[in-house]
């Protein structure tokens, strides 16, 4: 008989894969304690994006999830250094997106590069952050060293917009303005770039000291171009801020009388919810196997103003259409908010929801794959989480729902 050691592939294919249970154990990584909290971060916190570029683990792969009752509070997290530009001699500006009031992950990953660039120069450079609308929560994080918003331009105003980045073209005087390579922000980066007689950089999603690579060919060619003033970025283009908290301290500016733009907004039109295609509802309610209350979780997807989505097991057996279906073999989603009620996360599913920003678990199952995808988790039976839920939403005022969606 020979003295050779074979290996087991079966072993080693485990090892390999984070999702099989007994992972943890074979490849040698602390397990999980009492309280079901990783005694250590097992993985690196970062990850390859699509695009081969590091970025953050926006999948929550390395923390695993919280699991916790609805009413249990997150644990502060150390608070970060601040970082200060005191004098500024020069501006990177660039147009923050909203979505309901919130920043986007799209204008995370470009405040990124606007940090990237300002470090960059020669002579001190704070990032100008510009925005149009109302703030819900806090951008100390998001990398905005100077914030000029502007209240009362609400809804879409695109002359309005292009009028007040001419003024800050003015007043400021940017070394670079950047801008989101996506819906608005886009076609706001190409109207100031016909204004300033500038050409602009699109498709851009890296930054290679004096050259930029951008995306052309639908996506399927990369070209190489000289580093311009008017970038609009991709998604991924860098790593968003978490070393640092920033200022984003308010500026002095006096806007001009906005023009009387030939473009009205007629404001929003009411629209069904199962008429939202999935890849662009930003809050979506999802149903697996362990939802026994169909009529119950209707009734809560249309009291929370939510999509409904659900997972293949619920789909193969009749209780959703087809074109709900979330995940690899269905629909890709990047919500904002995602509930996932009585899914265990297949593979597949959680592909499909990999560029969720949040994403709630309520499962029964402490140790499912959802629950360690997840960045908040409720543990309990779906149909009296979600009765609750429903109470606490009736509860407040339509105001507050509207504003809190």
């Amino acid at each position: 008989m020979s003295d050779i050691i074979r290996k087991d592939p079966r072993l080693a294919w485990i090892r390999r894969n984070r999702l099989h249970p007994r992972h943890a154990e074979l490849s040698g990584q602390p397990l999980r304690g009492p309280s079901g909290l990783l005694r250590k971060n097992p993985r690196p916190q970062w990850q390859l994006g699509p695009s081969g570029l590091r970025r953050l683990d926006r999948m929550n792969l390395a923390g695993g999830g919280e699991v916790s009752q609805l009413s249990k509070k997150r644990s502060e997290q150390p608070k970060l250094p601040l970082h200060k530009v005191v004098e500024p001699q020069g501006y990177i500006a660039v147009w923050l997106p909203l979505s309901g009031g919130r920043l986007t992950a799209h204008g995370k990953d470009v405040l990124g590069l606007a940090q990237q660039l300002a470090a960059a120069q020669a002579q001190s450079t704070a990032v100008l952050g510009v925005l149009c609308g109302e703030l819900k929560e806090g951008i100390a994080e998001a990398g905005v060293d100077r914030l000029l918003q502007l209240h009362g331009v609400e809804g879409y105003q695109p002359e309005a917009w292009t009028q007040l980045c001419r003024q800050v073209e003015r007043e400021f005087k940017p070394l670079h303005w950047l801008f989101p390579d996506a819906g608005e922000s886009a076609e706001l980066g190409r109207r100031l770039a016909v204004e300033l007689g500038e050409r602009p950089a699109t498709g851009v999603w890296k930054w290679e000291g004096e050259h930029l690579i951008a995306r052309t060919g639908a996506g399927h060619q990369d070209v190489t171009r000289p580093l311009c003033r008017l970038l609009l970025l991709l998604e991924e283009c860098a790593l968003p801020c978490t070393d640092h908290r920033y200022e984003a301290k308010p500026v002095d500016f006096e806007p001009e009388a906005l023009l009387r733009a030939r473009v009205r907004d007629g404001g929003r039109v009411a629209v069904d919810l199962a008429d939202i295609p999935l890849a662009e509802a930003e809050f979506i309610l999802s149903a697996g196997n362990g939802v026994h209350d169909w009529e119950q979780f209707h009734r809560a997807a249309t009291l929370l103003g939510a999509a409904e989505g659900a997972s293949r097991v619920a789909v193969d057996d009749g209780f959703m259409p087809r074109n709900r279906q979330v995940g690899a073999t269905g629909t890709w989603v990047s919500a904002r908010v995602y509930i996932a009620v009585g899914i265990s996360g297949a593979v597949q599913h959680l592909q499909g929801i990999g560029k969720v920003e949040k994403v709630v678990a309520i499962n029964q199952d402490t140790d499912c794959d959802m629950v360690k995808r997840a960045s908040l988790s409720a543990i309990g039976d779906s149909s009296e989480i979600l009765a609750a839920l429903m109470a606490l939403v009736e509860a407040r005022p339509a105001q507050e729902v509207s504003d809190a969606a």
